[in-house]
């Protein structure tokens, strides 16, 4: 009763996350998304000397197509979060498949190097860009409780694909050359339509019918005298079209919420995320090179970055199980700083490295750090805007990170050709890790647990065991925004209560007058320890 109907201009409200069922479908969708998004760029290398002789270009030169790619997939966070407020999760997901195939199949027939940033970086990174983010927030809308593990599923996703990627471009370049690989990896990503097609959103249509049929037994049940009980049900429905008369407007949604900025949490983990993207990826773009320069044979330095692949496989489902924990869960900002801090001081401590089983050891925990940060880093974004704000959050957030991509692993390169030193790059970039680690541990700390002056409802809903008072806050600025659209339906209600204490009262009084009393088969309507219509039992409904 009193629910906001989609039919009426209102907005709908919100379906509680299943947390399972047609749940595990969508995050096996976002499992392959995120293999495709992050590993696709890496794996694409291996196409880069047979690309080098053909163009007769530089080594550089070909980078850029993993750059272009990587660029795309941060810098166009805002452009998706807009289409994704517009037209839904699954038509921009079905749009991006089509897109990446398309690209990597017109790169197949590309004639020099200008063609290939075009078709294989710009036209393939927009595409996975557009079923990367959307996959996100689909995960985010599923599951609640089991959030944090499905989130460490899904992120799993790049380091399998990454270790099955390569070898297998490196079969179709031997079989079938750089043209025929672009051109069944292609066909390869049209996988990305399948898993936007089984993006469904949550069905409202069965809510609202559930609903209706509720309205009606409820005002029947309220009624005790069955004859006016039918009266009763239609001055409800005839409240409803007159109200339905009188309706405003629909309200428009803003494609883009900036009000996220408001939000302080958001504003610090912006920060701290720029921060770590500095450092972050500089380790494992240089390990290869920083082993073969200390001795290592050239195949034990490439399977360095396997160690990494395989251990990282295990720490992000594991990790994101520890963070579902009931008593983790309220903390998880601070296990996300932990890991950083974990990352960072891998790095520092690892510098120094100069035989090949001191950089095993480096691997082995950079990989579960590493695990850790892939697992959490959405999760926490999650938690801190709520899943209503979190397609405008994470498109603004990719949008920032992107200058760090640009920022990072290119002024590396630079310092390791001028100071001809890895160890210094290494100090560098595990500082930096560090610095955002400890950024977010204490202005969380400072800025946010010191500044709340009531704990979080006990009610919410969309809790789960461990959303936090910025997830709440988000949710009732939410309901504060439509409030002026709900308050017509809520109508409906307060009439049926109005019958149901007018025929209560009605009873009463003729009961009282009979031999007085509280009526014994008026249980339902009037308090049991008294005779007050007034005092109603309180239904879970209302």
């Amino acid at each position: 009763m009193g629910r906001p109907d989609p039919e009426e201009g209102q907005l709908p409200a919100p379906v509680k996350p299943p947390d399972g069922g047609w749940g595990w479908i969508v995050l096996l969708g976002c499992f392959v998304i995120t293999g495709f998004s992050y590993a696709f760029p890496k794996a694409v290398s291996v196409y880069f000397k047979e690309l080098m002789k053909d163009f007769h270009v530089g080594y550089s030169d070909t980078a850029w197509i993993s750059s272009i790619m990587l660029a795309m997939l941060y810098g166009t966070g805002p452009v998706c979060s807009i289409m994704v407020n517009q037209f839904g999760c699954r038509p921009v997901m079905l749009i991006g498949g089509l897109l990446a195939s398309a690209g990597m199949i017109l790169a197949s027939f590309t004639t020099n190097i200008i063609e290939l940033y075009l078709t294989a970086g710009v036209l393939t990174g927009l595409g996975m860009a557009l079923n990367f983010q959307p996959s996100l927030i689909m995960l985010g809308t599923y599951f609640d409780k089991r959030r944090p593990l499905a989130n460490g599923l899904a992120a799993a996703g790049s380091p399998v694909f990454l270790s099955s990627l390569s070898p297998l471009g490196q079969v179709l370049l031997e079989k079938f050359g750089w043209r025929g690989g672009f051109l069944i990896m292609g066909g390869l990503l049209l996988n990305c339509c399948t898993c936007g097609a089984v993006m469904r959103p949550l069905d409202m249509g069965m809510k609202r019918k559930m609903g209706k049929a509720q309205d009606k037994y409820e005002a029947k049940e309220m009624l005790p005298i069955g004859g006016k009980s039918e009266e009763g049900i239609s001055t409800t429905d005839g409240t409803k079209k007159g109200k339905k008369a009188k309706k405003k407007p629909k309200k428009g949604k803003k494609l883009l919420d900036f009000s996220i900025f408001s939000n302080r949490g958001f504003i610090i983990y912006t920060i701290s995320k720029f921060i770590l993207v500095l450092g972050l990826f500089v380790p494992p773009i240089l390990l290869v090179n920083y082993a073969k320069d200390t001795g290592v044979p050239d195949t034990e330095a490439a399977f360095l970055l396997s160690i990494i692949g395989f251990i990282d496989i295990f720490a992000r489902p594991a990790c994101g199980m520890v963070a579902g924990l009931k008593w983790v869960r309220p903390h998880v900002a601070y296990l996300f700083s932990f890991s950083m801090l974990f990352n960072g001081l891998t790095d520092i401590c690892s510098a120094r490295a100069s035989n090949y089983t001191g950089l095993v050891i480096f691997c082995v925990f950079f990989g579960i750090s590493y695990g850790m940060v892939g697992a959490l880093q959405f999760e926490v974004l999650m938690a801190i805007v709520g899943s209503q704000k979190f397609s405008s959050a994470i498109g603004l957030v990719l949008l920032i990170e992107a200058f760090a991509v640009l920022i990072g692993p290119p002024s590396a390169g630079r310092l390791v050709d001028a100071l001809k030193n890895y160890e210094v790059i290494f100090y560098l970039a595990g500082s930096e890790v560090v610095l955002s680690a400890l950024f977010l541990g204490v202005a969380s700390y400072c800025c946010l647990n010191r500044g709340k002056k009531e704990p979080p409802p006990e009610n919410n809903p969309t809790a789960g065991g461990g959303s936090d008072t910025e997830e709440a806050e988000s949710d009732v600025q939410e309901a504060e925004e439509h409030s002026s659209d709900n308050h017509q339906p809520a109508h409906s209600t307060d009439n049926a209560v109005v019958v149901a204490n007018e025929e209560a009262n009605h009873v009463a009084e003729e009961q009282r007058g009979e031999g007085g009393g509280c009526p014994a088969g008026d249980g339902e309507v009037l308090a049991r320890d008294g005779c007050n219509a007034d005092q109603m039992v309180e239904r879970d409904s209302f």
